[in-house]
């Protein structure tokens, strides 16, 4: 009986040689496929350019799938994410590790690890403020280089690593100021720059101009990697965990600092965090994902006076409440199913604890409880209206169209 085990076991955690040799033929295919398409793209920008569903919206994610495909298999890591993120907004991206937060972001500013990560299906809407949008999804990299880090930025996470150790953090800042102004003087460069040490409340600007990175605190290298995103006065601004690695004290400085740029710039904020905290303080709107799919969404106020979805109750059951007494926090039972072979029924269904009998049937369709608040949850179903289901992407099909 324990062989049978092991042997299932080993069945399930590995694979053999012939059908690793599959595996990589196919990505090879699909992967070259998509890569051709993308280039095609370049020639006619008709392919790559759209209009906004909402003008009155800086990006929309519209069923957007990004898939990895790995030497094990096609890692569904972003499987049809519906989200908007409105003008001069903030928009909370929640979930553990591994859910698909980054990716999400990643996607938008097609930073993907190509060829083996690639969004396969969906559209990410930037609103160009003309009446007209670009698809991200096919806008080809000539195209990105004008839009990553003028338009469209992010705060990378881990200040400590994301800055070149051999530079000098002004003329880290300057790069990217002369890479979308080439027409700038140097001596209007550096004022530039200065101007944006200033503007992220760095008191000796001069002196921190010619300063290399291992000379400033964490709390100052994330000021500098925030005066980078914001060199060119984005439209959109990406803050991947941006208070990682910082303590308590400079966390909420550079929270202050963000929401006092956003409405200086009058700029949108997509905001990545595991800290509900931060996302109460911050975000207009917040968006709950788990293992690649939206669960819920909704205002801030909604979410957190009104959490619906079990996995969004059981995220705030599980954080730690100032002044209350417990012998040990709260977790969520249970483990995320494999992202190489995800089940065709709510992916949190095995570790839910509201368990219904509706939740034996496929993925549940999302259902809107409010007119701001949208949750997929079987619980739901005949409490408001049904909008439908994401879709995935078959990639059997797509490597035959």
């Amino acid at each position: 009986m324990d062989n049978e085990k092991t042997k299932k076991k080993k069945k399930s955690s590995y694979i053999t040689t012939s059908e690793s040799r599959k595996i990589t033929r196919f990505n090879r295919r699909i992967t070259k496929k998509l890569e051709k398409k993308r280039e095609s793209a370049s020639k006619d920008p008709s392919l790559y350019t759209t209009k906004m569903k909402d003008p009155e919206n800086v990006v929309e994610f519209d069923n957007v799938c990004t898939y990895f495909f790995t030497d094990v298999g096609v890692v569904k890591a972003v499987d049809g994410v519906n989200f908007n993120i409105p003008k001069c907004s903030t928009v909370g991206v929640v979930g553990e590790s591994g859910c698909g937060k980054s990716v999400t972001s990643l996607s938008l500013m097609q930073l993907l690890q190509r060829p083996m990560g690639q969004t396969v299906g969906g559209e990410i809407r930037f609103n160009k403020g003309d009446g007209t949008a670009y698809n991200i999804v096919n806008t080809p990299n000539s195209v990105m280089e004008k839009i990553r880090g003028n338009k469209i930025s992010m705060i990378f996470q881990e200040p400590m690593t994301s800055l070149n150790p051999i530079f000098k953090v002004g003329k880290q800042i300057d790069e990217v100021i002369i890479l979308h102004n080439p027409e700038m003087e140097k001596e209007a460069v550096k004022e530039r720059t200065l101007e944006m040490l200033d503007l992220v409340g760095i008191a000796n600007k001069e002196g921190v101009y010619d300063m290399y990175p291992h000379e400033l605190s964490g709390g100052m290298r994330q000021r500098i990697c925030i005066a980078i995103a914001l060199a060119c006065s984005p439209t959109i601004i990406i803050a991947d965990e941006p208070t990682t690695a910082l303590d308590v004290t400079i966390q909420a400085q550079i929270l202050d600092l963000l929401r006092n740029l956003k409405e200086k710039l009058n700029s949108s904020i997509m905001l990545i965090t595991h800290d509900l905290g931060v996302v109460a303080g911050m975000a207009d709107y917040v968006v709950v994902m788990y293992a690649g799919r939206i669960v819920e969404k909704g205002t801030a106020r909604e979410i957190f006076h009104n959490p619906s979805h079990p996995y969004t109750i059981g995220l705030m059951k599980s954080k730690p409440v100032v002044g209350q007494k417990v012998e040990e926090l709260y977790n969520i039972p249970g483990n995320v199913p494999n992202p190489v072979s995800m089940p065709n029924y709510c992916y949190f269904r095995d570790r839910c604890e509201m368990r219904c009998d509706k939740c034996d049937g496929a993925y549940p369709p999302e259902v809107k409880i409010g007119d701001t608040h949208i949750v997929s949850c079987y619980r739901y179903i005949d409490k408001g209206e049904v909008l439908g289901q994401p879709k995935s992407v078959d990639v059997e099909e797509l490597i035959n169209e």
